[in-house]
């Protein structure tokens, strides 16, 4: 009968030390928004990403690019057009796409590629990472990335 309270008390010590801590690649996200930039503007863009996170979790995601006078890329409906004759996807699209993709998945390795916006996929998985560090540390400045390939 000991031996069987001693396992049930080590269990229950190791669940409760589970639960405090919780599970994945998460841990420790402190409570917050935070941004990823683009070092550089790329064909006129400069890409961002940012998150607020409550309760240690990623509760919303922004994933977009501004150009240098601060216009949102996935308003221009001119570029959406040729995009998405081109490629069969657009920045409304795939910006939306990414973003669910790390809300849903909690880390930035959950996100797939969405065929046609491959490019914006790397530049999304390097901010993503850098913006999840940065919540890591509870470092609420805005990190510049390097998203050249």
């Amino acid at each position: 009968m000991r031996r069987i309270g001693s396992v049930l008390a080590i269990l229950l010590l190791l669940a409760a030390a589970f639960t405090l801590t919780g599970c994945g690649s998460q841990e420790g996200l402190q409570d917050g928004y935070y941004t990823a930039q683009a070092k550089e503007y790329n064909f006129g863009w400069k890409e961002y990403v940012t998150i607020l996170v409550k309760g240690g979790s990623i509760v919303s995601v922004e994933y977009n690019a501004e150009n240098s006078s601060g216009f949102i890329k996935s308003w221009d409906n001119a570029y959406m057009q040729t995009m998405l004759h081109s490629n069969g996807t657009y920045p409304n699209e795939y910006t939306r796409y990414y973003a669910s993709q790390l809300l849903e998945g909690q880390q930035e390795d959950s996100v797939d590629a969405l065929a046609g916006a491959t490019s914006s996929y790397k530049s999304f998985q390097k901010l993503a990472a850098a913006v999840l560090e940065q919540a890591r540390k509870g470092d609420s400045g805005i990190m510049l990335v390097d998203t050249s390939e």
